[in-house]
């Protein structure tokens, strides 16, 4: 259900799945080859070409293992839109436009950035790919869409299949959640490029809207309300800060801890929580309202996200006491001597969306989220006529 491919890239792979290998280890694989006399189509050539790989630091039988041990978690993902099975050069998807007279496909990417060294510390790696999944997907229904299928990279130092297998379950996790399709990726083994115990994690996601239904803020008026969607803590922005100011890579032990802000949560298990996924709850939401702007909440805060869903001339008028943050936010605040104002120009203080909604269509919103997975969604702010965000 794998396949090797020893006249090109060495790389093995299942549906769009694939362990690579960088191009210094494949002149080192391929020199090694040569000198012995051997060549792709001779029956010793594997063997002498996971030896050859082995020495230049990569071990394409790890490889072999990590996608044995992927699949299960893969699999969940899978539904009645995914055509073939494993082994193929591309993830394919059957689109559905059932219900969509002209459809419009719209993709995002990310990556989880330095939250992964959170998860290196703690060696823990099975909820960061929920992470990954989040980023992406969050991003793409701030325009109406449905994510439909999504695709992972993994590039790491040394491949341990269960940690990438770790790392796969994550992403699948998130993928069932949002409802998408994990439909491929790519491992990476890059011996000399990235430590051994080192990895990183990025994805992209395709999702479909009807042209129609594209939102379109032309609508917002002062007097919309503007709904927030908790978050669980600080997801996946500002994690260099975080760091700095816990002074984690000298001080790793104090993940260990548990302050009191966090009841009775370790300062670790509170910075590792997976980003949230709001896909089903908003989908639900913009079948029956009409949602006039949504901002998924990341690196830069209140200032720099929500003026992104905002009509011209429109401001977002919330008050800092309607605003319902998590003691570590305080925390951070307090550890870090960090000013008001750069803490909501940097993490999402408590609220990962927010959706603005026609005044006499919020109470029919929070009854359609808190039916549909968020029963702290809240009234967060109204809409006033200006420009940005107004704090006060």
């Amino acid at each position: 259900m794998y396949k090797v491919d020893l006249n090109s890239d060495l790389g093995e792979s299942f549906g769009a799945y694939t362990i690579g290998l960088d191009e210094a280890v494949i002149a080192h694989i391929s020199s090694a080859n040569v000198a012995c006399g051997y060549h792709a189509g001779d029956p010793l050539v594997m063997d002498k070409t996971v030896a050859a790989a082995k020495a230049a630091g990569v071990d394409i039988t790890a490889g072999y293992r990590s996608v044995e041990l992927m699949k299960q978690y893969v699999a969940r993902t899978m539904n009645e839109h995914c055509i073939g099975g494993l082994g193929g050069f591309g993830g394919l998807f059957e689109l559905d436009c059932t219900g969509i007279s002209r459809p419009v496909l719209i993709s995002g990417t990310d990556g989880v950035g330095t939250k992964l060294r959170i998860a290196m510390l703690m060696d823990k790696h099975d909820t960061v790919g929920i992470d990954c999944v989040a980023m992406c997907v969050n991003d793409v229904i701030c325009a109406g869409a449905k994510p439909l299928v999504f695709l992972d990279y993994i590039a790491c130092g040394k491949n341990v299949p269960e940690k990438i297998a770790d790392l796969v379950k994550g992403v699948a996790e998130g993928c069932v959640q949002a409802g998408a399709a994990l439909v491929g990726g790519e491992t990476a083994e890059m011996p000399g490029f990235y430590p051994e115990d080192e990895y990183d994690l990025a994805g992209f996601t395709v999702g479909v809207v009807d042209k129609s239904k594209i939102l379109d803020n032309n609508t917002m008026v002062p007097g919309d309300v503007i709904i927030a969607l908790p978050s669980s803590g600080v997801h996946s922005n500002g994690f260099s800060l975080v760091r700095k100011i816990f002074d984690l890579e000298n001080h790793p032990e104090v993940l260990k801890t548990t302050p009191a802000e966090l009841g009775g949560k370790t300062l670790g298990e509170a910075l590792l929580a997976p980003t949230k996924i709001y896909v089903k709850p908003v989908l639900a939401v913009l079948e029956q309202v009409a949602v006039r702007g949504i901002s998924h909440i990341t690196g830069g805060g209140f200032y720099e996200n929500i003026p992104r869903s905002l009509k011209k001339g429109c401001c977002a008028r919330i008050k800092k006491e309607d605003v319902r943050t998590p003691g570590l936010f305080a925390l951070m605040q307090k550890e870090g001597n960090i000013p008001e104002r750069d803490m909501f120009n940097t993490f999402n203080m408590g609220v990962g969306m927010i959706l603005t909604v026609p005044a006499d269509q919020a109470d029919k919103a929070l009854e359609i989220l808190h039916a549909n997975g968020e029963p702290e969604a809240y009234r967060l702010g109204v809409i006033a006529e200006g420009e940005g965000v107004e704090l006060c």
